[in-house]
């Protein structure tokens, strides 16, 4: 009697590996969020170069609002476009991607909507600055503790997901494409 060795999955055209909805770590997902932010400081520089000339500001503090919605425009438009594709180079690079609920991937809309969620991380903190006069301190101190806050929620959710990603419909997932083997060329 002979025993026959179970298949695996074949892969798809291209050699990507089917998806697999397991959340990636969150030590994985915070790393690529802080890879994320370091990143993102070359897309600031080229918006706020970009901005800073067709408005022609001197004064870093000239149109200082009117930077800050440029900037939230830019960002709108890179996190959607990129999330639209199923990941930013930061993802990629933690092997993390973007998906609806059903593994594929997310709309336009979606990514936009994500993109306007996301800020939960941030505006909580930002919101008590002007009535308690905070200090830039006292707000990073405020700001770090939110984001661990935020983040450790996650463990709460039952498929390991942020909040934002939950209430947009998105998910992140580990995804990480495996290339095939080249054929040998020689004789057996």
């Amino acid at each position: 009697m002979s025993a026959s060795r179970p298949q695996g999955p074949s892969l798809p055209a291209g050699g990507v590996a089917p998806l697999h909805l397991e959340a990636p770590p969150l030590r994985r997902r915070m790393a690529c969020w802080l890879y994320e932010g370091m990143l993102m400081f070359g897309v600031v520089f080229i918006a706020g170069y970009l901005f800073s000339t067709l408005t022609q500001t001197r004064h870093a503090l000239d149109n200082r609002h009117a930077l800050q919605a440029f900037l939230f425009v830019i960002f709108g438009i890179y996190f959607t476009w990129f999330w639209s594709r199923g990941h930013t180079l930061a993802m990629k690079t933690w092997h993390i991607r973007l998906v609806d609920r059903a593994g594929r991937n997310v709309s336009q809309p979606r990514a936009l909507a994500r993109y306007v969620l996301s800020w939960l991380w941030f505006l909580p903190p930002l919101a008590l600055l002007a009535p308690f006069h905070l200090s830039g301190g006292e707000l990073f101190v405020l700001m770090v503790g939110w984001v661990a806050v935020w983040a450790l929620l996650s463990r709460l959710h039952p498929e390991r997901q942020f909040l934002h990603d939950a209430l947009a419909g998105t998910r992140l997932i580990h995804h990480e494409a495996i290339r095939r083997k080249p054929k040998e060329s020689g004789n057996v």
